[in-house]
Parts: C-alpha cells; sequence; structure tokens
C-alpha cells in the first residue's frame, strides 16, 4: 500500500474506495446488525489508521487535532443539525441487543471509514493535483453516488435516489467543513452520530414529516457550504489547491 500510495495517491485513494465498496456491498446485505458487517469494518477502519499513524499522515488527513478555528467555522453546529434529523421522529431502535450493538458500532465505524476515504485519501490527492472547486465537487459527488449500493440491499429505487442526493449534500458540507476546517474529526463526529442516529431513530416517518426533514437539511447544507467558501479562509494545509 506505501509504494502505491508514494506513486499515485489518487490510484490509491480510487483503490481503497472499491475496496470499501466492494466489501460494504458484501456485507450489507447480511444486515447492518450482523456481527460479521461490524468486524468487516473493524478490520477496514483499522488497517486504514494503522497506515496513516505508521507513515506519519495523521496530520496530513487532519486526524492530529480539532479546528483551531471553532468560531470561525460556527462550531459546526450545521453539522450537529445534519445528525440529529435522524431523531425527527422520535427514538424508537429496529434492532434488539446484540444486534443494536452491532449496528451501532458498524455506523459509528462507516463514519470513520467513509470520511478517511472520500474525505481524506481521496479529496487531498484531487487537491494537490487540481483546483480546490473541482476538488470538492467530485468528492461530494462521488460519496453521493456511492449510496447507490443500497439497491442492492433491499432498497426502492425512489428511495435510493433520495438518499443519494441527500448523501451528495451532506458530501458538499463535510469536505468544504474539512477544508475550510483542516480537521477531520469534526466530520468523521457528524458523520458516525448521523448513521448512529439512523439506527437509533423512529423509521415509521411520514411523507410530510420526511419531506420536510429532507427540505431541512438541504437548506442548512447549502447555507453552510455557501458561508463557508465565501466567508472561512482556507485552513494552511490545504492552501495548494487554491
Amino acid at each position: 500500500m506505501k509504494k502505491l500510495y508514494e506513486k499515485s495517491e489518487i490510484t490509491f485513494a480510487i483503490v481503497w474506495i472499491v475496496i470499501y465498496l466492494v466489501v460494504m456491498g458484501t456485507l450489507r446485505n447480511l444486515g447492518d446488525d450482523s456481527p460479521w458487517m461490524m468486524l468487516g469494518l473493524i478490520v477496514i477502519s483499522a488497517v486504514m489508521f494503522i497506515f496513516v499513524w505508521r507513515n506519519g499522515l495523521m496530520k496530513e488527513y487532519g486526524l492530529a487535532s480539532w479546528a483551531k478555528n471553532n468560531k470561525a467555522m460556527l462550531w459546526f453546529i450545521p453539522l450537529w443539525l445534519i445528525a440529529c434529523c435522524n431523531l425527527a421522529a422520535g427514538i424508537a431502535p429496529g434492532y434488539k441487543v446484540p444486534g443494536l450493538i452491532f449496528a451501532l458500532v458498524s455506523m459509528a465505524l462507516v463514519g470513520f471509514a467513509e470520511e478517511l476515504i472520500f474525505r481524506g485519501f481521496l479529496f487531498k490527492a484531487m487537491l494537490k493535483n487540481g483546483s480546490a472547486k473541482v476538488a470538492v465537487i467530485v468528492c461530494a459527488v462521488t460519496f453521493g453516488l456511492g449510496h447507490i449500493l443500497n439497491l442492492f440491499t433491499g432498497h426502492a429505487l425512489t428511495e435510493t435516489l433520495v438518499q443519494v442526493v441527500y448523501a451528495i449534500a451532506v458530501g458538499f458540507v463535510f469536505t468544504l467543513a474539512f477544508y475550510k476546517g483542516g480537521s477531520l474529526l469534526p466530520c468523521i463526529l457528524a458523520h458516525s452520530l448521523t448513521d448512529v442516529f439512523a439506527v437509533l431513530g423512529n423509521g415509521d416517518v411520514s411523507f410530510a414529516l420526511n419531506v420536510a426533514v429532507h427540505g431541512l437539511v438541504l437548506v442548512v447544507a447549502i447555507s453552510y457550504c455557501v458561508y463557508l467558501w465565501k466567508r472561512v479562509e482556507t485552513h494552511p494545509s490545504h492552501q495548494y489547491g487554491n
């Protein structure tokens, strides 16, 4: 992996995206409450973290510390709002213990793995080789399109398309939050909370509430992205991509 990384960071990122999508596409068929899915995510997350840590890349990928410009980033409040939207209909887990525990751990790890792959590996590689705008767009859209895999896990086409649009919007938020804040930790936490709350939340949501929640997410996402792009200075570690 190190040789591939040194040769081409973009290729390295693409390889990890393929590995992740193939593994997740297989494991999710077993259900989010499957212990095998949890173990698979533990392995993937551990391998990536060890690679980053052993090669001195913690700071490169924003894992070394929290963002120093919290005030300028509005304390990442929009991220926490987006995460909490999955609790709009209340708390009513769809799994029982121990499946619930497996699902919660899995969803927390999904947040870590996907942020490191898409916002870390892919975004940083593209940022070094092109414009910031292109890097942000490609990473957000690629992250969203990855949710098409839900079609192969029993989700309906319409539901999947809504999830893709939602994921693209959230992808823009997370990418810009990392780009402007310099730390991937807020993105990982928000992403993990979003998926964990999806497990804990009441899935029996009315159509009206569902539309309202997704509409709120889009408004928050667009507003925060515009604010970040126009009002917050790019973090020094990312300025080579301007």
